[in-house]
């Protein structure tokens, strides 16, 4: 029950050593997008990953070449997600959520929170968390599409509170890039 063999003790450390090492060097290639903060589809991955990770380790009858096949393949398909995210709005619009809005100049939207299973709770703990003492001091509160909430306090809009909302509803598009000034010898 606690101890079977020496040589299972042995394949759990040869196997799982080099699971990792076959893991890290998947994350590594596939890039930092695999990493970052966890929409649907890179929780998806992530929990996979650490399930194969799993079986790999503890199954006899799952070899490591089968364990890697398979971090090939989850990495594989995060990557082409990730791909045709940024190259495709609507499949974009398709795998992930939209931003939503929860406190709007000081009210809360209860709709909103409803829908999203957020407590006024938790959006007062987001504004304390930002330094915004009271809900009437913030623009707005959004929950964005990592689950993440931001704020937007009072302050920082200056007038162009409707400018942060209409962001909200369009895609993200790359931003313009200022050529650095030629420099004189």
């Amino acid at each position: 029950m606690f101890f079977e063999s020496w040589s299972s003790l042995l394949r759990v450390v040869v196997v799982g050593t080099l699971a990792y090492v076959a893991l890290v060097l998947m994350l590594r290639i596939s890039g930092k997008r695999t990493l970052a903060k966890l929409n649907a589809f890179d929780l998806v991955v992530t929990v996979a990953l650490g399930s194969t990770l799993a079986t790999v380790l503890l199954n006899r009858s799952v070899p490591l070449a089968e364990g890697v096949v398979g971090f090939m393949l989850l990495a594989g398909l995060q990557w082409l997600v990730a791909f045709g995210s940024v190259r495709s709005a609507r499949f974009d619009a398709l795998v992930k959520s939209e931003p939503t809005l929860l406190l709007h100049r000081g009210d809360f939207l209860d709709r909103a929170m409803r829908g999203q299973r957020v407590t006024r709770e938790e959006v007062v703990s987001a504004l304390r968390a930002s330094g915004v003492a009271r809900p009437e001091d913030a623009a707005t509160v959004v929950l964005e599409t990592d689950g993440s909430l931001s704020v937007v306090p009072g302050s920082a809009t200056d007038g162009r509170e409707a400018d942060v909302l209409q962001d909200m509803r369009r895609p993200a598009q790359a931003a313009p890039t200022q050529a650095a000034p030629a420099q004189t010898a």
